[in-house]
């Protein structure tokens, strides 16, 4: 292996701190290791293979990293928030969300990705190049699961939706009540209900 490149760069403020969250990672190549720290963002990559994955493939890699990844998260005191594994321009991301009740600091992210990143290598069960990143939800969270949804009961919502309603895709409010197949929020105290599987996000409103 090369010689270890540690970068550090202070310049993310706290805006963007609170919007992006702590992500920690590495890049890994059969030639060098470079680790690249930011406050906010500790990118990385791993080279492996191929450049595609079926949904199914897609599906049992986010499972078998959050396995994984439990012991790792209760032994450093903090908890899976979500875990997945998708795919932005030509590249491939395997991103870890934690989080616990303070919020994660990025010595938790650090530590966790360290202790992921080993495990994957033992396992290496992902033949495709990809990105490990390990992070927090940050402020403005997806609300992917409906665990996450029932923490966010009576907090503001932003929703946005495959197709226009009245004109607009996207909406924000108090998050009043779910289920498997609508969700309702209120606007200036009028409930709005959307169908789930017309909504392509959910996530908390940022308010400054």
């Amino acid at each position: 292996m090369g010689k270890e490149v540690y970068t550090w760069t202070q310049k993310l403020n706290d805006d963007i701190r609170m919007r992006v969250g702590y992500v920690h990672s590495f890049l890994r190549t059969a030639r060098s290791k470079q680790q690249t720290y930011e406050v906010l963002v500790w990118q990385s990559a791993r080279k492996a293979g191929k450049e595609w994955v079926r949904m199914s493939r897609r599906e049992d890699y986010e499972k078998r990293t959050e396995e994984l990844l439990m012991p790792i998260v209760t032994k450093n005191g903090v908890e899976i928030y979500d875990v997945e594994y998708v795919k932005e321009g030509s590249d491939w991301y395997l991103r870890a969300y934690i989080d616990k009740p303070e919020g994660v600091s990025i010595i938790d992210c650090e530590n966790v990705s360290r202790e992921l990143s080993d495990v994957l290598d033992k396992e290496d069960f992902i033949p495709d190049a990809y990105i490990l990143e390990v992070s927090s939800p940050g402020l403005g969270r997806t609300l992917k699961k409906d665990k996450h949804l029932e923490k966010s009961i009576g907090k503001e919502v932003e929703v946005k939706l495959f197709k226009a309603v009245d004109g607009s895709k996207e909406f924000s409010g108090i998050l009043k009540s779910f289920t498997p197949q609508e969700l309702v929020i209120t606007e200036e105290d009028t409930p709005r209900t959307f169908q789930r599987n017309e909504i392509a996000l959910i996530r908390l409103a940022l308010d400054f």
